[in-house]
């Protein structure tokens, strides 16, 4: 098959978060399975130097967006099977941030209809568009309305997959002629509308041939009101072209055998190196411990989605415990002085750097013993498996892709590969918190059956991708 996958970043080149890491995953595990497969990213001022210098200027064009007729310069990069397209326009994409800026729906308006735009004069016909989140959501939307019927592009089918439905790209009615370019009567048939507002998210939904998620339970969950952020009933009269599919990690990335970053190489068959990783974790972090004490890692976002709340109410009582505490991450200012005011009263006991690390990260996740995610809700969560991978042993609420890649530990059955709690609950959290402190203390011969079915778990693309191929097949 030719599939064309379009994102709003793409790891190694430009990423805020999990979707960059899909984004740069999936589609090297679709091209090594045999298909033709291109990405298209915008070429943010923000990819580094390096990266443009082994771009190759293709062309340039002009996009129509309403009344605008708007620049669209395309530079490609190939790398692991897979040909990279990079969309150009200074005034849309030269700024100081990827997302967060007041014009942001004209923004990826624009990028939406540019590698639509494009793909003439690129030579490239896709059987399948794969695009993601509320920032591409407007590709089926345009493709439908104004590309479909062209001989170039019929026979194209959409996938609109789903990553955070929490944001969904919602604007006022008067965006819809004057920067999206679409007809007002699309708002009064209620296609992109929702409660009032241009809804881009609603409206791929709508648009596009199957829709996917990224983990089984959170594909059931977005359905129910509680999590399904005022999108719930759309999706369960759509549910019948929905599907659940597990997003995976880079295995050859997150490799404690590999890992350039680690004070020690180890692995599942040779595990001794993670002590040493961890006795330079606390070094680094200015705490001391003896190699009995539980190091237990935050590697997070400062936001209530990831359920800090849950660790505000009982923060002190964890840090009462003998335990060591190292929090990596930045975010809502609340958050950052919960931690802060934590590491005043217990400088002995709690590191906290607010701030994003990837060496400091890959530290903590071979490092500490135990790893907190507690999250409200996570469409799938990365950090989880990446911490098995390093054999980390996760702490989690059942939640979305938490519930799906970690179960409870049950000693006398000898099954599970972590510690889970269901209701969201500060008090539930913190009897499973002290219950794997137990496990480690009292029950080393279990503690190493955890680390090590963490350690040598498939967490592959390899899988997944074979998923997203026979939803693609299946259109």
């Amino acid at each position: 098959m030719k599939i064309m996958y379009v994102s709003s970043e793409i790891a190694p080149f430009v990423k805020t978060g999990g979707l960059g890491d899909v984004a740069g995953s999936l589609p090297q595990a679709l091209a090594a399975k045999g298909h033709e497969v291109v990405v298209f990213c915008p070429l943010y001022s923000a990819i580094a130097a390096e990266w443009r210098a082994k771009m190759t200027f293709v062309k340039n064009a002009y996009v129509q967006l309403a009344w605008r007729n708007q620049y669209c310069g395309v530079f490609e990069y190939r790398s692991d099977g897979v040909t990279y397209y990079f969309i150009d326009n200074e005034y849309y994409f030269s700024r100081t941030q990827i997302y967060g800026e007041y014009d942001d729906a004209e923004r990826f308006a624009f990028y939406s209809k540019a590698v639509l735009e494009i793909l003439p004069d690129l030579h490239f016909h896709p059987d399948i568009i794969n695009c993601n989140d509320w920032q591409t959501a407007l590709v089926p939307v345009y493709y439908n309305l104004m590309f479909g019927a062209r001989p170039f592009y019929q026979g194209i089918k959409t996938v609109f997959t789903i990553h955070n439905i929490q944001y969904q790209g919602q604007y006022g009615r008067e965006i819809l002629e004057y920067v999206l370019g679409i007809d007002d009567a699309h708002y009064r048939s209620g296609f992109m509308v929702q409660d009032g507002d241009v809804n881009l998210m609603k409206a791929a939904i709508l648009a596009s041939n199957a829709i996917t998620t990224v983990s089984p339970s959170y594909a059931e969950e977005i359905q129910t009101p509680y999590y399904g952020y005022r999108l719930d009933s759309i999706l369960r009269e759509n549910s019948w072209k929905l599907h659940g599919i597990l997003n995976g990690i880079d295995m050859d990335a997150f490799n404690p055998a590999t890992d350039a970053k680690l004070t020690r190489n180890y692995s599942a068959k040779q595990p001794k190196g993670k002590l040493e990783n961890k006795r330079e974790l606390l070094k680094l972090c200015g705490l001391e411990g003896s190699d009995d004490t539980p190091v237990i890692g935050i590697v997070t976002r400062f936001v209530s989605q990831k359920g800090l709340d849950l660790i505000e109410a009982v923060l002190h009582d964890i840090l009462e415990d003998d335990v060591r505490v190292i929090v990596l991450g930045k975010g809502d200012w609340r958050y950052e002085q919960m931690f802060l005011d934590a590491k005043r009263l217990y400088p002995s006991k709690i590191s906290v750097s607010v701030m994003f690390s990837g060496d400091l990260a890959n530290k903590i996740y071979a490092g500490a013993d135990m790893f907190l995610m507690p999250s409200k809700f996570e469409p799938c969560g990365l950090a989880q498996m990446i911490a098995m991978r390093y054999g980390t042993v996760p702490i989690v609420r059942e939640t979305g892709g938490l519930k799906d890649t970690v179960q409870p530990f049950v000693d006398y059955l000898g099954t599970g590969n972590g510690f889970t709690f269901a209701s969201y609950n500060a008090h539930d959290m913190l009897h499973v918190i002290r219950e794997a402190c137990g496990v480690y203390h009292h029950n080393p011969e279990g503690w190493a059956h955890l680390m090590k079915l963490g350690m040598t778990s498939d967490f592959s693309w390899n899988v997944s991708a074979q998923k997203y191929i026979e939803v693609y097949q299946s259109l």
